[in-house]
């Protein structure tokens, strides 16, 4: 067997039984779980005391893991990164003390991304036996590149956004690479950043790994590894048992869209996937997708047989659990992959990009990848799954101090999360698992800002039944002349509604300058100046809505108004319900609504199953979006169900 074909074949399971083992049973399956869990937990907790960036240490932008000697994810924790590269790149060469380290976005089996993210992974040797591998990754401040921050919008390849680092080994048998180190820290402008991150997740994972080899030496490492098959096999066996039978078996398609590439301007760049659903498995083809783009928005992932994208995708089906209760249970782990197969197109599209392609922004890819499969599981079950999410933006301001040192202000916004036929979405939700803004007083501390404001965005969320959640409104005055970033999508894509429910509103960025000025700024924008004194004002995504804003209970629209959630206007003219005062508080006109709501009923029609907002009707109008043969819009043809049964 070729290393290549090692990779692809390591995480595997094909069906196959755990292994007997009589000194395993339910209990000590349970504490071996639950061991790896908090032991994930206890990496986590680590990187957070000792890492030195705001990126990593206070917004919480890494993934920890802990896989088997197979390369397979334990615990659905986490989205981590793959083991892959360390058996492509080193089989029959991993000991004892080494210590692997890479970026390289074409070198990382599909698992890393864009440059920001460092990964290092440590095997677990428990009496020179192979059990596993600890690792740890995050998103860096900075590691080159042509803009701070290393997320140019307008890159053309992946030299452009850093320095790019092939799987190396940066500890030998315990001895550390030296020379490496100083030159990745060289190529940052934050290198104290850069250099103490990396300390802070080599001792993480080496934490990591005494907790597994503790595991290891009160059950003995068969036991172990018998207790790791049968964790990924009870993940497949809850898949196959309680959330497959409910997709309908057959054929669905679905798009989504990119709106800029950083490069050419605003353009659709849509994202295709084919669901082809049978009793055991779900195929997820993406022939279809759109040619690769000249910016930064490609995301390689047609590596390692798709293993990557596969483990991400996987947690979508627990929306179809019985209860949130239970979803929660579902530990979503490499078992994903006994039920997930994946097929790509040729090499040159958005997920299959040529070598060094840019793909500095592929998260909004990444995102799209997750709503495409929930809008096709929405057709497949009557529109029983939650609308659109948030989608992962960075916004920030960087310049020279008055003391000459370089300083970078740079913030994850989260955004709503979906409506969901059990629940509102959630508010400013982070995408990033963890993750949360920055305090507003130690940002004022660190760089020369001002915090005004950090509010929810009145009716950005996507109306419905059970409305979406909403985004961000935050104000932030600069201090002293500086420069803008934001990489942002879904400023001009909403994200969508499902099932009846509307779209969320979209991410805004505009700056208030100090004469009373006011100019908007573009999602996709690097290096925009901002004078001393200016407000730099960002609005981010609200989630999408599910169900008929119709019907939604009108004294819960009534609380929404009363708290500033949803404007009065909107409550007349999108919920249908009639508002009076009374002192200081709203009440519901019962007989006034009544009326409302049957006028708007008769006027409006069949309900959408989808609803994507005004910017791609606007392009399915004007036939601005080109299509493959073989697809049509679909959208066509699918309208919303009835709530109440959908939401039982």
């Amino acid at each position: 067997m070729t290393n290549r074909k090692r990779a692809v074949t390591a995480g595997r399971t094909n069906g196959a039984k755990p292994r007997r083992n009589p000194r395993l049973g339910p209990i000590e399956l349970e504490v071996i779980t639950g061991t790896i869990r908090s032991a994930e937990l206890e990496i986590e907790a680590a990187v957070e005391r000792t890492a030195r960036s705001p990126m990593i240490r206070d917004q919480h932008d890494y993934r920890v893991a802990l896989f088997d000697a197979k390369g397979r994810k334990l615990t659905g924790r986490s989205y981590s990164a793959l083991v892959e590269p360390v058996f492509e790149h080193f089989a029959g060469d991993i000991d004892p003390g080494d210590i692997f380290f890479w970026n390289d976005p074409y070198n990382s089996s599909g698992g890393i991304g864009h440059i920001p993210d460092l990964c290092t992974t440590l095997p677990i040797f428990h009496r020179s036996r192979l059990i596993g591998f600890s690792q740890v990754f995050g998103h860096h401040d900075d590691v080159g590149g042509a803009v701070p921050g290393s997320m140019p919008v307008k890159a053309t390849d992946m030299w452009t956004e850093g320095l790019v680092v092939p799987p190396i080994k940066i500890y030998e048998r315990g001895k550390i690479n030296e020379a490496a180190f100083r030159i990745i820290a060289r190529n940052s402008r934050l290198a104290e950043h850069l250099r103490g991150d990396l300390d802070a997740e080599i001792g993480a994972a080496r934490l990591g790994s005494q907790r597994v080899i503790a595991l290891a030496e009160r059950y003995g490492a068969e036991t172990l590894e018998a207790a790791f098959d049968a964790m990924i096999e009870n993940c497949a066996e809850a898949i196959r048992r309680e959330l497959l039978p409910k997709i309908k078996d057959g054929t669905y398609a679905w798009e989504d869209y990119i709106e800029n590439d950083g490069v050419e301007g605003p353009r659709l760049h849509a994202l295709r996937v084919t669901m082809i659903k049978t009793r055991n498995k779900i195929l997820l083809d993406f022939t279809g997708t759109d040619r690769e783009a000249k910016g930064p928005i490609n995301w390689p992932i047609d590596y390692a047989d798709g293993k990557f994208v596969r483990k991400w995708m996987g947690p979508v089906l627990r929306s179809l659990a019985d209860t949130p209760e239970r979803a929660a249970e579902i530990d979503m782990n490499e078992g994903v992959l006994d039920v997930i197969d994946v097929k790509f197109p040729p090499k040159g599209t958005l997920v299959t990009p040529s070598f060094g392609k840019a793909t500095g922004l592929r998260f909004f890819i990444l995102l799209r990848s997750l709503g495409v499969f929930a809008a096709l599981l929405a057709k497949a079950t009557g529109g029983r799954m939650p609308a659109d999410h948030e989608t992962i933006r960075i916004w920030g301001l960087h310049g020279t101090k008055n003391n000459g040192e370089f300083f970078l202000f740079r913030e994850v916004l989260g955004g709503g999360g979906p409506g969901r036929p059990w629940a509102d979405g959630s508010d400013v939700v982070h995408a990033v698992p963890n993750s949360r803004n920055l305090p507003a007083e130690f940002s004022e501390t660190r760089w020369p800002v001002l915090v005004e404001q950090l509010a929810l965005a009145t009716d950005s969320g996507g109306a419905g039944y059970r409305r979406g959640g909403f985004g961000y409104d935050k104000r932030v005055r600069a201090l002293q002349d500086c420069l803008l970033l934001s990489n942002a999508d879904r400023a001009l894509v909403n994200t969508y509604g499902v099932n009846g429910g509307g779209p969320g509103a979209t991410y805004r960025v505009a700056v208030e300058d100090a004469d009373g000025s006011g100019r908007p700024v573009a999602g996709m924008s690097d290096n925009v100046p901002i004078k001393a004194g200016a407000v730099v004002r960002i609005a981010t995504t609200g989630g999408g809505g599910w169900g008929d804003p119709l019907a939604r209970e009108p004294d819960r629209v009534a609380y929404d108004v009363q708290c500033g959630l949803v404007s009065a206007e909107a409550a007349l003219a999108v919920y249908g319900v009639v508002l009076k005062r009374i002192g200081a508080r709203y009440a519901v006109d019962t007989a006034a609504t009544a009326a409302k709501r049957a006028e708007h009923g008769a006027r409006r029609g069949t309900l959408p199953m989808f609803d994507r907002g005004a910017y791609v009707e606007e392009k399915k109008r004007d036939q601005s979006i080109a299509r493959p043969a073989g697809w049509r819009d679909p959208d066509e043809g699918w309208f919303a169900h009835d709530v109440a049964k959908a939401a039982e």
